[in-house]
């Protein structure tokens, strides 16, 4: 697969930008309906959709630098920073960006519902996610453990996973087999889109769609990590538990601690 949809003249144009693009106004456009039915007035929705893609982009991608200076910035071109129209991103990076913007932006203009809008937003972040994946399988980065399952993958000569886990044994021209980690995360995080999208409509308190988010995806980010390959022994804790387990860890109580807040709010709002 050829991470380069097109160029024009010497620039070229990646799969990968292609697909984040599209899934944040995917994300954007269905988070704006359920506002629109929600009540939540319309500027609302278009002025905080460009604070969450600005500071999202921005978030991920120091998070991204910050990750990895050392190996992949330090001594280069400042320029190195701000290209990451071929990967470079990410996603617990952008989540605590487009969060913060959420917050501060419901807190200068009007003080703005904020839980009742992180609820409305919640179950489009998977549906974006989701779509961003498919562009790092194009990419090639995010790539899985070796396997030999039938549903296994290969990368090309060239890309990250060949050069990081060599070539297969019986073709020089492909990767090993590869677990799809781009795609499971793909399918698990298009299943929470959906149960989320089911659960606002049936919600009973603010907040409640968004903790399920926080707790829904913690779970989701530990389970495909077991079969990613793309980290080195070093980022590992305790030998076994990898980067993005680690931050699953940590927003797991964090979700679930949110759950229970605004559920006894909301019964003591009651009684």
């Amino acid at each position: 697969m050829d991470p380069v949809a097109f160029k024009f003249g010497g620039f070229a144009v990646y799969w990968y930008g292609i697909f984040v693009a599209v899934g944040f106004f995917a994300g954007l456009w269905t988070a704006s309906r359920r506002c629109i039915l929600d009540n939540i007035d319309g500027k609302v929705i278009s002025d905080l959709g460009v604070w969450i893609i600005i500071a999202a982009m921005l978030g991920a991608r120091v998070l991204y630098v910050i990750s990895y200076w050392e190996d992949q910035y330090a001594g280069k071109p400042f320029w190195n920073v701000l290209d990451f129209r071929a990967g470079g991103l990410v996603f617990y990076g952008g989540f605590i960006g487009a969060a913060l913007a959420v917050i501060l932006y419901t807190r200068l203009y009007g003080k703005q519902p904020l839980w009742k809008i992180a609820d409305a937003f919640a179950p489009s972040i998977p549906l974006g996610h989701a779509l961003g994946r498919i562009g790092c399988l194009m990419y090639g980065c995010c790539y899985g453990t070796a396997c030999d399952l039938p549903w296994a993958i290969k990368f090309p000569a060239g890309s990250l996973a060949y050069d990081a886990l060599g070539q297969a044994l019986d073709n020089a021209a492909h990767s090993v087999d590869l677990h799809p980690t781009q795609i499971y995360a793909a399918l698990l995080n298009l299943a929470l889109y959906g149960g989320l999208a089911w659960l606002y409509r049936r919600k009973r308190f603010n907040g409640q769609v968004f903790a399920v988010y926080i707790v829904g995806y913690s779970i989701n980010r530990f389970i495909v990590e077991f079969f990613r390959g793309d980290y080195s022994a070093g980022e590992l804790w305790l030998g076994w538990i990898k980067p993005g387990q680690q931050l699953s860890l940590m927003l797991l109580p964090i979700g679930i601690i949110l759950f229970f807040f605004f559920y006894r709010r909301q019964t003591k709002a009651e009684n």
